[in-house]
């Protein structure tokens, strides 16, 4: 993650840990079982695009600190095509 020990310092101001956080990813839709297989035990909403091509996904899960967001962002970042929002 480029910017990361901004990002890190903005979610602990902005959030009570522990904490349910919302991950959002918008990813081919062949491959996006590779971003459910980031956080299995997540609750996950997705919207597939009007033509099927993407989809819009958003993994739902309890985080102890901002440290694990970000390690979580960075193995997202790993899989190709996936774009973190």
């Amino acid at each position: 993650m480029l910017n990361s020990d901004s990002f890190k310092k903005s979610l602990d101001e902005e959030y009570s840990f522990p904490c349910d956080y919302n991950f959002k990813f918008i990813i081919k839709t062949e491959f996006k079982d590779k971003i459910f297989n980031l956080i299995p035990e997540a609750k996950i909403h997705e919207k597939t695009s009007k033509n099927g091509k993407y989809t819009s996904v958003t993994l739902t899960h309890f985080v102890k600190n901002s440290s694990e967001i970000l390690y979580i962002y960075e193995n997202a970042s790993k899989i190709d095509g996936v774009i973190s929002l």
